[in-house]
């Protein structure tokens, strides 16, 4: 057999170890690409979506490991109208949170939503034609510069090494996020749907350092006799219920890890936060707490240390049920949105809106059901680990509220319009007790089954219409408050009073309104009236009589 070169069998040697004994694949290059368009001043829970973005991407940017190549692209923070306000804020590399997280906190949505075009910048900041790229878009609305985002991702799935696009649908509705889900499906990267903080984190968790991690932490062959040291040292998990199944990826369950105190308690800031019940991270060694919440509300502490070289798994069982509450105005309609749902069960009360999914701990809860002046109160017992749907009839209709001036028109259109939903009953002191009031024409208001009245008040004009109304049903409810309008001008005048033109036994005038304006109107019954005016100083007051019709305008001076 023919003698193999000496050099040919070292190079083959070196390849080999070169192979066997290489590094860990380096982390990928990715680009946060965000939305800083004008809508990012929509709110979702009493919070603007840019303060959301800035605490979620604090939050994130906390717990990245220090060594993954990140960097930031923004759009529509400095021009209004403009497609092409783009800037790599922060180009791709290591140790970039602060700068990022400094950024943002900067940022003031102003203009469009070119996100097309900000992905594909993106993308050639990370040398995508040469190298693996990564680009994470969170946007909370659709292309408006007139371009294709699946288009866009078709080329640079063929033109890449290894290109891939997550998205983040920020408040998106379903059908919106299928407009912008391409990007991440025609490139192999995910789709997000956020609709809140929580949901944001987790989308960010994943895309930002989990998914870096992971392909960071790829198996590489080792020699047989070489230890393989543990890709991470903490892999916390929760369950429902004893023996149940891991709640997994369920970004409802929030993760937070601390240092432990002397006491066994935590000490100090959080060292991990993820929303995710069961996950992997590297942290110090030490003796930490691991504190659990659920739906943050119910919440699960325990204790636990990490050592070199082994991982440690903090578990928990929340101990509690899935429940689905529908809040119902009868019991063959439709859960309603206007629902208020208030729950106490073991140390926790909370309250949910229309119909919704929650966690109760095993045992019983009291739940109050209301849709405004309607309400019910149940106890609900329920087994840690099951899942139950819980129908909550509250009994309740609705009346839409109309009135008129007069028999046969014209509507009231004065802002000033009261509505107010009375009992059909007096109390002993002549009183009828409230269910709810609004103000304006063409409103709506929720009331109990039963027997009541609507009473409309413009002014000193007032009416009122009896009704009844069944469970789930809505009514029309038309009420005559038979007045005109009475307006005044009075040059120089110091106050201006309309009183019956009628006297009393006693020689009176009842006053029916007033004021210190030189030119006021005001809404009265039917009647004959007589407008006085008073002036400053040594001048005799004026009277002048009107007339005023229901339906009508009554004008009047008094000079």
């Amino acid at each position: 057999m023919e003698e193999i070169p000496v050099r040919f069998f070292v190079m083959a040697v070196l390849l080999c170890l070169s192979i066997l004994f290489r590094p860990a694949i380096a982390a990928e290059q990715s680009i946060i690409v965000l939305d800083a368009s004008g809508s990012m001043w929509g709110q979702i829970g009493g919070k603007t979506k840019m303060s959301i973005a800035r605490e979620t991407l604090h939050q994130v940017l906390q717990s990245m490991p220090a060594d993954n190549p990140l960097g930031l692209m923004v759009y529509g923070h400095r021009e209004k109208g403009s497609c092409s306000d783009i800037e790599l804020a922060v180009p791709p590399g290591v140790g970039n949170a602060d700068k990022i997280a400094a950024f943002v906190d900067g940022i003031n949505p102003k203009g469009k939503t070119p996100l097309s075009a900000a992905v594909q910048q993106a993308a050639e900041a990370l040398k995508y034609t040469e190298e693996k790229a990564t680009v994470i878009l969170v946007t909370d609305g659709l292309e408006t510069c007139e371009a294709d985002p699946c288009a866009l991702a078709s080329q640079l799935e063929k033109q890449g090494v290894d290109f891939t696009a997550h998205v983040v649908g920020f408040g998106l509705t379903p059908e919106e996020g299928k407009q912008v889900a391409c990007l991440a499906e025609n490139t192999g990267g995910k789709y997000f749907e956020a609709a809140d903080a929580p949901q944001l984190v987790a989308a960010l968790k994943e895309t930002v350092i989990e998914a870096p991690r992971q392909a960071s932490e790829e198996p590489q062959p080792v020699p047989e006799e070489q230890a393989v040291a543990p890709a991470f040292n903490v892999e916390p998990d929760a369950v429902l219920s004893e023996g149940g199944p891991s709640l997994g990826d369920n970004n409802d369950v929030q993760w937070k890890l601390f240092p432990a105190g002397a006491d066994g308690q935590p000490a100090g800031d959080y060292v991990d936060l993820t929303y995710k019940a069961h996950y992997s991270v590297t942290i110090p060694p030490g003796k930490y707490i691991g504190e659990a919440t659920l739906r943050s509300l119910i919440v699960q502490r325990v204790p636990f240390e990490v050592k070199e070289g082994e991982v440690a798994k903090p578990f928990v069982n929340f101990d509690a049920a899935t429940v689905t509450l529908v809040p119902k105005r009868s019991a063959d309609g439709e859960a309603d949105s206007n629902a208020v749902i208030e729950m106490k069960f073991g140390p926790y009360t909370t309250t949910e809106y229309g119909q919704k999914t929650v966690y109760i701990s095993a045992g019983t809860a009291n739940i109050k059901a209301t849709i405004g002046p309607s309400a019910i109160e149940e106890t609900l017992t329920v087994k840690a680990g099951e899942t139950l749907t819980k129908e909550l009839i509250i009994g309740s209709g609705i009346i839409d509220n109309k009135a008129i001036y007069a028999e046969g028109g014209p509507d009231v259109e004065s802002n000033d319009l009261f509505f107010e939903v009375l009992s059909a009953t007096k109390s002993i002191d002549g009183s009828r007790k409230s269910f709810g009031y609004t103000y304006g024409n063409g409103t709506k208001l929720d009331v109990p089954t039963g027997e009541f009245i609507l009473k409309a008040t413009l002014g000193k004009a007032s009416g009122e219409t009896p009704f009844s109304i069944g469970a789930g049903e809505r009514k029309d409810v038309l009420v005559n408050i038979n007045g005109g309008v009475v307006a005044i001008t009075a040059p120089n005048a110091y106050k201006v009073v309309v009183l019956e033109a009628k006297k009393d036994i006693q020689g009176n005038q009842k006053e029916i309104t007033y004021s210190f304006d030189r030119q006021f109107q005001d809404t009265v019954p039917p009647g004959d009236y007589i407008v006085r005016v008073t002036y400053e100083g040594d001048v005799a007051p004026k009277e002048k009589p009107v007339t005023v019709k229901a339906g009508e305008r009554a004008e009047v001076t008094v000079e």
